[in-house]
């Protein structure tokens, strides 16, 4: 029940709010207590003035001024002493002869008999009193007491009001307690709710930013969370892509050639060269293998280059060997059209290969059977793969190395592939320093050009 933020933050607000209400009692009644006695204090002081003064001077408080009766002299004095009393004030008289007033200490009777005033707090037992004594003069003197009780009786009252409004601020103080608590959690229930979600392969998942900075930093960090896991598992599926794409070309070839020898398709004449194009395509396929291997040891999302001096004669002509054989095999015609006798570029050839073999891939793909597919090599080093197929628009050459574009658009109307191929075509290219574009062929369907 109290393990949640909220609850807990909730009692520990409630808690503060106790708390800060008990201390405040606790320091506020002596406090209110001290302040009404101090006050009963002046109250009775200032009655005792009175009354001395009444009892000096009775005939200066004659209000109807009946100066000429007898008798009239007492009936202020008489008058304001009943009033006292039904205050809770006593009032009483220090006469010489009679015994003094047991409220009254020794010293405190001599004080007024003398002619000074005595202002005092005397206690009995559990009891205590606020006197005040005047002198009227020739040994006779009042004296005003009132127990504290009374005054306590008094600030009762006032206590009473303080204490409804110290527990209504600890409900007002304990319902912003619960409802702050609550605004806070909310921005990490949300929070907890995102990773969840995260957790479970919503990457388009993301977050507003709420509540303190700490809480919102959490949103903020889900959200960049969510970003990189998002670039992160498109790498990854790019790779896989890159992956079944090069592991596909050497299969198909080495299969190819397999299915020709166990049909006896193969010539004597020609076991030599099949071998040697199977052999290759082992290798390639080896190196590709011992690539995977490195990558899941290194935790690395792309093949590594290895980079020498290589001459593109030999690289684009082993691609055709491979590439003339699935040609015929869709029926479709192939032209190699090499120009130099070699040409060195400082380069990696497994990579070349991998971008001949996808251009390669896609241009027999989308070529009709009787139509045409070449790979070229000028004396400039410039490598090209053209088809006699639909070809491209203006619009697809601006973005046919952009992954998925062209599949998107011709998904159901041609044969397609993954929609990675040409990607990998422009990613390969860029790392090998050449520059991969793409345009019409002379044969009527596409032309890529790679340019070393």
């Amino acid at each position: 029940m109290f393990k949640s933020l909220s609850a807990r933050a909730a009692i520990l607000t409630g808690s503060v709010a106790a708390i800060a209400v008990l201390i405040a009692g606790l320091v506020a009644l002596p406090l209110i207590n001290g302040a009404a006695e101090r006050q009963a204090r002046v109250n009775l002081s200032g009655q005792a003035d009175l009354v001395r003064d009444i009892a000096v001077a009775p005939e200066d408080f004659d209000l109807d001024d009946n100066r000429n009766r007898q008798g009239v002299d007492a009936r202020a004095l008489s008058g304001i002493v009943a009033y006292l009393n039904a205050q809770g004030v006593e009032v009483l008289a220090l006469v010489p002869g009679t015994s003094d007033p047991k409220i009254l200490t020794k010293e405190q009777a001599e004080t007024i008999i003398n002619g000074r005033d005595v202002s005092s707090r005397n206690c009995f037992g559990d009891e205590c009193f606020l006197v005040e004594g005047r002198p009227l003069g020739v040994g006779t003197g009042i004296v005003l007491t009132q127990s504290t009780q009374v005054v306590s009786e008094v600030t009762t009252g006032g206590i009473r009001r303080i204490a409804i409004a110290l527990i209504a601020g600890l409900g007002v103080a304990i319902l912003i307690g619960f409802i702050a608590a609550r605004r806070l959690a909310n921005p990490l229930r949300q929070a907890a709710s995102g990773a969840r979600e995260l957790a479970q392969g919503k990457r388009e998942l993301r977050l507003t930013p709420e509540g303190p900075t700490e809480v919102s930093e959490i949103a903020l960090a889900l959200n960049l969370l969510a970003e990189e896991l998002t670039r992160s598992e498109g790498r990854q599926r790019e790779f896989l892509l890159s992956v079944s794409h090069e592991l596909r070309t050497p299969l198909t070839a080495i299969r190819g050639y397999a299915e020709a020898m166990a049909d006896g398709l193969v010539v004597d004449s020609d076991q030599a060269r099949v071998g040697s194009v199977m052999s290759l395509e082992a290798q390639r396929l080896d190196r590709l293998v011992s690539d995977l291997l490195d990558l899941a040891r290194t935790g690395a999302v792309d093949f590594p280059l290895n980079m020498q001096n290589v001459d593109l004669v030999d690289v684009v002509s082993d691609a055709c060997d491979v590439w003339a054989d699935r040609a015929l095999r869709e029926q479709v015609e192939f032209r190699r059209e090499i120009s130099p006798e070699n040409f060195s570029v400082f380069t990696d050839p497994i990579r070349v290969r991998q971008i001949i073999d996808n251009l390669a891939e896609n241009a027999l793909r989308v070529t009709p059977s009787g139509q045409v597919i070449v790979i070229s090599l000028s004396n400039e080093g410039v490598i090209q793969v053209r088809d006699s197929g639909p070809g491209l628009v203006a619009e697809d050459i601006e973005v046919a190395f952009q992954p998925g574009e062209l599949f998107e658009k011709y998904k159901g109307v041609r044969r397609v592939g993954t929609g990675f191929g040409l990607a990998l075509v422009g990613r390969l290219a860029q790392r090998l320093g050449a520059n991969a574009s793409a345009g019409a062929a002379s044969e009527g369907g596409a032309a890529f050009t790679i340019d070393f």
